[in-house]
């Protein structure tokens, strides 16, 4: 079962948010991922594009580290939709590494077959 860690609210300015995932919140995901956390989700709260590299480098530099473990990251702030992509990246096992931005607005259900 997937594990969702929610992170922020963090600053809007890209440097200052950086500093503090490094700085305050990396070692508390690294012990989780020593503790055995695989899959994990990080939930970042939406921000400008300015933040996309440097989260994009954070989920694939602990990606790296921790395979084969998985982890990767949403962008969201609506709960319906995080829920939803956890759960299809519950059951893509072979993705990991990403950053995935969510709006909420849904492109409608995703059929599975049965």
């Amino acid at each position: 079962m997937m594990e969702l860690l929610h992170l922020g609210p963090l600053s809007d300015d890209a440097l200052e948010a950086a500093a503090d995932f490094h700085a305050r919140l990396l070692p508390s995901l690294e012990a989780t991922m020593l503790a055995g956390a695989d899959p994990l989700t990080l939930v970042f709260l939406p921000a400008g594009p300015d933040h996309r590299a440097w989260r994009l480098a954070a989920v694939q530099g602990l990606a790296r580290r921790f395979a084969p473990s998985r982890i990767n990251a949403v962008e969201s702030d609506d709960e319906a939709s995080t829920a939803a992509c956890a759960r299809w990246l519950d059951g893509a096992g072979g993705v990991t590494g990403q950053l995935l931005p969510l709006d909420g607005t849904g492109a409608g259900g995703v059929l599975y077959p049965t």
